[in-house]
């Protein structure tokens, strides 16, 4: 029951603040609020995979 907790909650909420945190190109930031919004759990798994190579170093 925690992971799942974990998962949904923690997670999501990690990746919403890392994408508040940084700069990204062109307006990938929107966007990518909105699908981790849209969808908690793939969307996180979306972002950390693509999304954190898309950020502005």
């Amino acid at each position: 029951m925690l992971i799942i907790l974990v998962f949904v909650i923690l997670l999501p909420l990690i990746a919403l603040i890392d994408i508040v945190k940084n700069e990204f190109t062109n307006s990938n930031k929107l966007i990518w609020v909105l699908v981790v919004l849209l969808f908690p759990f793939i969307g996180t798994i979306l972002y950390f995979i693509i999304g954190t190579k898309q950020k502005i170093k």
